[in-house]
């Protein structure tokens, strides 16, 4: 895809994303460096940064298959890791069960509105996911051609509370105390 192609589609879903009460809420936020044609999330990470919020991103630990969650505070601490992925430098590690009302946005090749998703293979995210607790909110931030009607699945798979793209929002997985506006019906925001 073009690069101003995927930076002004970037840019509407996060954009989305900042406008939903679960970012509002968050004090927390774990981002990821995108790879490839993901969803950036430059924007994000600039605005929580701005507003005094911790922002983790993960750091893969090749030895136990698990992301570890690094505290960042500036894009520079950001280096290629495992994988050829930006990832963070710091020492801070912070336990994936101590995250409390944390906004987690997840990368993806493919997403379902019932908050399915199809990853590289790992399986890091959902091992991430499995362990975050009930405050926790995860979105899978996508381009619109990304998200289709179902997607194989396994056992281990974590289902996403929200999928955003350029042109929709989807409530997915139950969210704990989930605001009762939260219906987005679509559209690209002018």
């Amino acid at each position: 895809m073009p690069a101003a192609y995927v930076a002004r589609v970037s840019r509407i879903v996060q954009d989305r994303l900042r406008q939903t009460p679960y970012y509002d809420r968050a004090a927390t936020l774990v981002l990821y460096a995108a790879k490839d044609n993901e969803i950036h999330t430059g924007l994000l990470l600039a605005d929580a940064l701005a507003t005094g919020r911790r922002v983790l991103f993960p750091r893969v630990a090749l030895a136990t298959g698990q992301l570890l969650l690094v505290r960042v505070v500036s894009p520079a601490e950001l280096a290629p890791g495992a994988f050829g992925v930006l990832e963070p430098t710091g020492a801070e590690t912070v336990p994936v069960a101590s995250l409390g009302q944390a906004l987690i946005c997840v990368p993806g090749l493919a997403f379902t509105p019932g908050g399915h998703r199809l990853g590289r293979g790992g399986g890091y995210y959902d091992r991430l996911l499995a362990g975050t607790g009930p405050q926790s909110i995860s979105a899978g931030l996508a381009f619109s051609f990304q998200v289709l009607d179902q997607l194989p699945q396994s056992l281990a798979d974590q289902r996403l509370n929200l999928i955003l793209t350029e042109s929709a929002s989807y409530g997915a997985a139950p969210l704990v105390d989930a605001p009762s506006k939260w219906a987005d019906p679509g559209g690209v925001p002018s």
